[in-house]
């Protein structure tokens, strides 16, 4: 998949635990910011879900916003 670059604008503080992140795990900040955006949009979940051969790709999607939205539900 190809890179984009593009600017952010977050907390400090954020920032600051993202740079810790990153130096525990040997990692440098916009691969932590990546894989952080990945698990928040439940990339995860759909590619588990597009490797079974049983469910098709847009199958998949609808599962993973059903997931996202449940998941919204409960933090409020």
């Amino acid at each position: 998949m190809a890179k984009v670059r593009t600017t952010l604008t977050i907390d400090e503080e954020v920032l600051r635990a993202v740079k810790v992140r990153g130096a525990r795990m040997g990692k440098g900040d916009s691969e932590v910011i990546e894989e952080a955006l990945r698990r928040q949009l439940g990339f995860d979940l759909l590619e588990r879900l597009w490797q079974k051969d049983d469910v098709g790709e847009e199958q998949a999607l609808q599962l993973a916003v059903e997931a996202q939205h449940k998941t919204r539900r409960r933090r409020r």
